[in-house]
Parts: structure tokens; C-alpha cells; sequence
């Protein structure tokens, strides 16, 4: 693995639905009595714990988009592996880790081996304790908390996390001996930042400052704080609702004109909010589509506009869990140290290319993404700088 950029970024989600969606089940040969009657295989029950509301509800409802369209794409449209239907059950958090956690007691107690989602790091790493305390297996979705990378050997995740994030950051400049100042929420994906930009930037010779802003308020002195402290390049990890009113208080204090900012590209709805410095922000990117071109973007596009809806940032963290569902199921069936097995070393083709889990930590090993966003037709549209190499990305290796 190539130790030179591992950077960071992030968002993160949790919601549910209290919905169970069933394929139909196929029947596998099997004594049965008298007579040469099959015997179905066994259903596998996973429940997903993402958030259908709350503030960060348009992220879980991409992710639970792109895995309909996981699933599907992963069993061919039979929604079964080897015979045995998979049994969706979903469950909303909320943004709330103690409503998950809740939610994932009462689906373990009903005999679930495999719970995903969630895109809050919070809930990540609640959901990450269920799964060592009850062994199953639980598949982070677009949570990008570095702390559940190694953590325990059931936790597994399908997005990026923040180390990738800054590593993909630190491909755009030279931050030796310069002073790098995260602007971040003051929460569990903040805080996550900043520790990967010091494990990464700090690393290469950076000096890392932060400022973090406590939700809830009002943003102008924080803002001020940014620019009082002359930073040379300033990282901005920040995600849901209030990222326009963000972007409007940093060009208010003036901090475009204090030094360059890098930060992540988000979803669609931001794509405007950058005002008059859009043109000068240096936006890495976890996706956006179009973004690697590959048959199997394009096929999760195409699902996901079947069913009416667009691919968005997250879209292909709800696909690649399907496509680690079905993984898990095909090798394990219902033991949930098979599926880590069955999990662990994973090579595959996902939306964004070529992906692996890495067998030691669990790491996701993805590509990320240079982005710009240029004007078409009178709106915002991201266009593709440069493919990041995944393995120049990397987190580095936990044993």
C-alpha cells in the first residue's frame, strides 16, 4: 500500500422505514418426508438501519436507492442467493444513535446476521459495538468516521472514509511547513477530519489547526475565528443542510481572499450554494455520476432512474452494500463468521471500478476523484479533473 496521500472527507447518515421488501423464494432440492417435496432454503434476514428522516434524510435516501439497485444488480433480479431470498427490514434512525441502536437490538434479537447503513459516523460506531457484543456482521454505509475502520472483525463498510478523503486533498497542493485549518461541525464527523488531516497533512509537515461549530450556531464569529487565524490552506469537512448558509458566512468574513480552501464535492443540491467562489475552491470528490464511466455505473444509473430517482453522492454506497450483501450470503449463508470470511479480500467491480475490501482492516480501497464545477445551461455541473488512483489513497494499514 502506498503510504504518500490518505485523506479524509465525509458525511455521514441514518434513517429507516418500517418496511420489509421479500423477494421470492426459490425452492433448494432437499429430503423432505414422503413423497420428494422440496424444502425452501432458509431466508436471510438484513436489516437496514439508515436514515429516512431527520437532517440527514436526502443522503439515506440515495443510499437506500442504490441498494435496491445493488441487490438487484448483485442477484441478477432473482433478489436471492444460493436459493435463499434476502429478507430486507428496514429501520429509521433518525440521525438519533440511541434510536439505532435500538432498532439493531431488536433486529439481532429476532435473529439477524447482517445489518448496514447509516450515514451518520455517530451511529457507525454504536452499530459497529452491536455487531462485536452480538456477532454479526454490520456494513457501514456512507459514514465516513475513520474510527470504524479495524475496529472489530464484524464491522465492515461500502462508502469512503475521511483518511481517503484528505489523501485525495493533499493531491491538489504542497502542505509542507504551511498552516492547514479544518473548518468543520463540531460532531463525530468534524472531529473525524480533523484527526485524518493530522494523521495525513500533519504527517507531511503541515501545521493542523480547527475551528469546529457546535450545530445549532450561528456561523459569522466562527467564521471570523477562520480568517483571524491566517491560515494557508483551510480543509472544510461539512455536510447537510446548513452548507449553503456555511459557504455564505465564509465569503462574508472574507475567507476566500484569506487562502486557498479545498474541500469535498457533496451532493446535487450543493452544487449552487458555493455563490461567487465556486470558481475558486478545490473540490475532491467521493462520486458523482458519470464520474468512472464503467458498465456498472451505468447499469446502477439506469436502475436508479428506472424507479424515478437520480444517482446522487451516495448513491453507490447503498449499490456496493448490496453487492457486499450478496457477497456475504454467497460464502457464509447465515453464519456470520463465514460472511467475514466471505468478506474479507473481496475484489469486485462497483460503480466506481475496481474495489476491495482489505482483508487486515477492512478498508474499503476505492477511487476518488478531482473535481470542478463548471456552468451549463445556467447551473452548476461537476466535471472530472482527475481519477485519484485508489491505492495513492489509501488509509494506512491497521493491524
Amino acid at each position: 500500500m502506498k503510504d504518500t496521500k490518505k485523506f479524509l472527507m465525509a458525511a455521514v447518515m441514518a434513517t429507516g422505514l418500517a418496511l420489509s421488501a421479500c423477494a421470492p423464494t426459490a425452492g433448494s432440492a432437499a429430503p423432505a418426508g414422503s413423497g420428494g417435496a422440496t424444502k425452501a432454503a432458509e431466508p436471510v434476514n438484513v436489516g437496514i438501519i439508515y436514515s429516512k428522516t431527520g437532517p440527514l434524510a436526502a443522503y439515506g435516501a440515495t443510499y437506500y436507492e442504490g441498494l435496491q439497485a445493488g441487490i438487484d444488480y448483485a442477484t441478477g433480479g432473482t433478489g436471492e442467493v444460493n436459493g435463499a431470498k434476502i429478507n430486507l427490514t428496514y429501520a429509521d434512525d433518525g440521525g438519533d444513535p440511541d434510536k439505532a441502536v435500538t432498532a439493531a437490538k431488536d433486529l439481532i434479537g429476532k435473529g439477524y446476521k447482517v445489518i448496514g447503513g447509516t450515514v451518520v459516523s455517530g451511529i457507525a460506531l454504536k452499530l459497529a459495538e452491536q455487531a462485536a457484543q452480538n456477532k454479526v456482521v454490520y456494513i457501514s454505509g456512507p459514514a465516513a468516521t475513520d474510527a470504524i475502520q479495524g475496529i472489530n472483525k464484524y464491522t465492515f463498510r461500502s462508502g469512503r472514509q475521511s483518511l481517503q478523503d484528505v489523501a485525495t486533498a493533499g493531491s491538489f497542493i504542497d502542505t509542507k511547513g504551511k498552516k492547514v485549518v479544518v473548518f468543520a461541525q463540531d460532531n463525530a464527523f468534524g472531529q473525524g477530519n480533523v484527526a485524518a488531516v493530522k494523521a495525513v497533512l500533519g504527517a507531511k509537515g503541515a501545521t493542523v489547526e480547527s475551528v469546529l461549530v457546535p450545530d445549532g450556531q450561528e456561523l459569522t464569529p466562527f467564521a471570523r475565528q477562520l480568517v483571524d487565524a491566517k491560515p494557508d490552506m483551510v480543509f472544510v469537512a461539512w455536510a447537510g443542510a446548513t452548507s449553503g448558509t456555511m459557504w455564505q458566512a465564509l465569503s462574508q468574513q472574507g475567507a476566500f481572499a484569506a487562502a486557498p480552501i479545498v474541500t469535498g464535492l457533496g451532493d446535487a443540491s450543493t452544487f449552487g450554494a458555493y455563490g461567487e467562489a465556486t470558481s475558486k475552491i478545490s473540490f475532491l470528490n467521493h462520486y458523482f455520476p458519470g464520474a468512472s464511466g464503467t458498465d456498472v455505473e451505468k447499469k446502477m444509473i439506469a436502475a436508479v432512474e428506472k424507479a424515478g430517482k437520480k444517482a446522487d453522492l451516495f448513491t453507490p454506497d447503498g449499490f456496493v452494500a448490496g453487492q457486499m450483501i450478496v457477497q456475504a450470503i454467497k460464502g457464509g449463508g447465515n453464519d456470520a463468521d463465514a460472511m467475514v470470511k466471505a468478506l474479507e479480500g473481496f475484489s469486485f467491480d462497483g460503480p466506481k471500478g475496481k474495489e476491495t475490501v482489505r482483508a487486515s482492516d477492512h478498508a474499503l480501497i476505492q477511487d476518488m476523484y478531482q473535481v470542478k464545477l463548471a456552468q451549463k445551461g445556467g447551473t452548476w455541473t461537476p466535471e472530472l479533473v482527475k481519477v485519484v488512483a485508489g491505492d495513492t489513497v489509501a488509509p494506512p494499514e491497521k493491524k
